[in-house]
């Protein structure tokens, strides 16, 4: 690109014909004065373009930041959500097998509550039936000792006198 400087110090070779000088002088510092406003407009320009530019890399990089810290503000939401959801299936998980066992806890106690049951209600038809047979005996020895006294009044006293005799002699036996 042409200075201004350069356009006021060139020189023009003389010939006969050739054009006022004047003229050319005039034109020459008319041309020199618009160059001279049009570089100085343009050294402007490009300052501002520079500055503009410097403007556009410093937006850049703030974009360029913001989408990173987006991206890793992403990655840290969904591993919060992955690690909560994992969390919660642990949870669950381990509810679930401690609901099992209390299941199975209670179901061993209703089993071993119905062995006894049932031993007991055993137990105590055979107490039973042995009692049923002690009072059976019992009657049919009161029915042997007293079989008589319908029948035959003073049968009772010997009856009676009968057994005080057995008795003593057992005890004195003793």
């Amino acid at each position: 690109m042409i200075a201004p400087i350069e356009i006021e110090n060139k020189e023009f070779k003389k010939v006969l014909r050739g054009y006022k000088e004047e003229e050319v002088d005039e034109f020459l510092d008319l041309v020199k004065e618009d160059y001279e406003q049009l570089y100085r407009e343009n050294a402007e320009l490009k300052e501002k373009v520079r500055l503009y530019q410097d403007q556009i890399n410093k937006y850049e990089n703030i974009e360029e930041t913001l989408n990173a810290t987006l991206i890793t503000a992403q990655r840290a939401a969904e591993d919060t959500c992955n690690a909560a959801n994992k969390k919660a299936r642990i949870i669950v998980e381990e509810a679930d097998l401690k609901a099992r066992q209390v299941i199975e806890q209670a179901n061993n106690s209703v089993i071993e509550i119905r062995k006894e049951y049932d031993l007991m209600v055993k137990e105590f038809k055979v107490f039973r039936n042995k009692f049923k047979s002690l009072l059976e005996d019992e009657i049919k020895s009161i029915d042997e000792i007293f079989y008589n006294v319908d029948e035959n009044p003073s049968g009772f006293e010997n009856t009676m006198m009968y057994n005080l005799q057995n008795e003593v002699a057992v005890s004195s036996l003793d």
